[in-house]
């Protein structure tokens, strides 16, 4: 048997077009804007961010087939190891985030080759290698990703999964009791308040952190400006988040999951854990772009 190493993550790839206007949208007219592009997608970032931490990080996904070299370069770049499918029929996913003033941002979002992951996409080796395998909450919102990744969760064993539930809409859409039961067997689960709101079915605090609590054995809680929680069963842990200057807020949950993951796997206790991902979620949002910039 190979040995583990390193954490495995499994989800989107995106191109992000990043969009900050000088003003309210002009509806009708123009409005001057700074407009980036930057390499993005969740599961991606996330994988980015565990390098940038030290960590052996793989990462699987699904691109266009003409994207996919590009890709894989700044996959490596980022000292990630990529194992991307190629995907003939379907362009890479795109998505348009509009970036208030507050750094704040809202998406538009094309899943493309996203949607098209399956179980062949995923090699045995590299479920069978990883220490920890980590799922994207997009993953789960099309049925084909959805049976690979379920899928995943059968073929890891013993090996710890966690999942982040990624988006409060989608969750909406997909109904959150079905999102729970296909994760069920997750040992954490990496929601936001927006999110742990919908699962929990409660806009209530500690309703939601218990709620959850029932469902995995590790919830962790990012709640931005607010901090993070974390709950094991009856036990909680409360972090404050760390003073930023924020100018955008692309990414910062996914550098918080892998600020968190690298610390566990470090073998850190909850709350330095959570005092690891506050910080490196507070200083994802200092700059433009979803991924650690570069060294």
């Amino acid at each position: 048997m190979a040995q583990a190493s390193g954490i495995l993550v499994i989800g989107d790839v995106m191109i992000d077009l990043l969009v900050r206007p000088e003003g309210p949208l002009a509806i009708g007219s123009d409005r001057r804007a700074t407009i980036v592009a930057r390499p993005g997608g969740s599961a991606a970032n996330q994988a980015a961010w565990l390098a940038h931490f030290g960590v052996a990080a793989r990462f699987i996904g699904r691109v266009g087939a003409s994207d996919h070299a590009g890709q894989m370069a700044m996959l490596r770049e980022c000292g990630v190891e990529p194992c991307l499918a190629a995907d003939k029929e379907r362009d890479t996913g795109r998505l348009i985030a509009l970036i208030d003033p507050s750094g704040e941002r809202s998406f538009l979002t094309d899943r493309g080759a996203n949607d098209g992951l399956c179980e062949e996409d995923i090699p045995d080796a590299l479920i069978a290698e990883a220490e920890h395998i980590h799922l994207s909450g997009y993953s789960f919102v099309a049925a084909r990703p959805r049976n690979a990744v379920g899928r995943v969760m059968e073929r890891a064993g013993d090996i710890p999964v966690s999942v982040d539930p990624a988006s409060a809409e989608f969750l909406r859409e997909i109904g959150s009791e079905n999102f729970l039961a296909w994760t069920r067997g997750a040992q954490i689960c990496f929601p936001n308040s927006d999110e742990a709101a919908v699962l929990s079915g409660s806009p209530d605090r500690e309703a939601q952190i218990a709620a959850l609590a029932r469902h995995y054995p590790l919830v962790v809680v990012k709640r931005g400006a607010e901090g993070c929680e974390a709950a094991a069963g009856t036990q909680r842990w409360r972090v404050p988040a760390p003073a930023a200057k924020a100018i955008d807020t692309t990414g910062a949950g996914d550098a918080f999951v892998a600020g968190f993951l690298a610390a566990k796997l470090g073998g850190a206790g909850i709350e330095e854990c959570l005092a690891r991902a506050a910080a490196a979620g507070a200083g994802a949002t200092e700059f433009i772009g979803g991924r650690p910039p570069a060294k």
